[in-house]
């Protein structure tokens, strides 16, 4: 029997929620982000976890600007194709960005720039799986399922630049 639990970290980006299921991280969701499951799929609070702990150690070193990849064990439910955009997106350098164009062509299917995209939406374990670095054609600020401004926040930061609280 699959087991979910979940706890919430803070950061500069507001609290993260982190779900595990069966021990490894599944999910790491901002308030208020677009697909963001309901609460009680969450499964109880357990702050014990040590998937959690390391989780949460990376994460304050990569907002610490110690750590620019993420090495943890995760479990990414999604259909072939999501998983292989979803593993395209770890492929993209810390601070660089690229395009949902060029993701596709990456992955071999120049024409499938949409599904790209909506499958980066739907990424469940947003900062650590890095779809804020994906942007569109024009280098325009298109969608990111835990708002625009985080998305532009997180890009600044990656590059060093100015930092401006975001809101939570």
């Amino acid at each position: 029997m699959t087991t979910t639990v979940h706890t919430v970290v803070d950061s500069p980006c507001g609290p993260l929620t982190l779900a595990a299921r069966d021990g490894a991280l599944a999910g790491l969701y901002m308030t208020s982000q677009r697909h963001r499951p309901a609460q009680e799929t969450f499964g109880p609070r357990d702050d014990s976890l040590p998937a959690f702990a390391e989780a949460a150690r990376q994460l304050d070193a990569y907002f610490a600007g110690d750590r620019t990849s993420f090495d943890l064990e995760l479990t990414l439910s999604g259909t072939p194709f999501q998983q292989r955009v979803w593993a395209a997106l770890c492929e993209i350098p810390y601070g660089a960005t690229v395009s949902y164009g060029e993701l596709a062509v990456s992955l071999g299917q120049p024409s499938a720039s949409r599904a790209v995209g909506l499958a980066n939406g739907k990424n469940p374990i947003s900062i650590i799986v890095p779809c804020h670095r994906v942007i569109g054609a024009n280098g325009s600020m298109t969608g990111y399922g835990g708002g625009l401004e985080r998305k532009r926040w997180l890009l600044s930061f990656e590059r060093g630049g100015p930092q401006q609280p975001v809101l939570a």
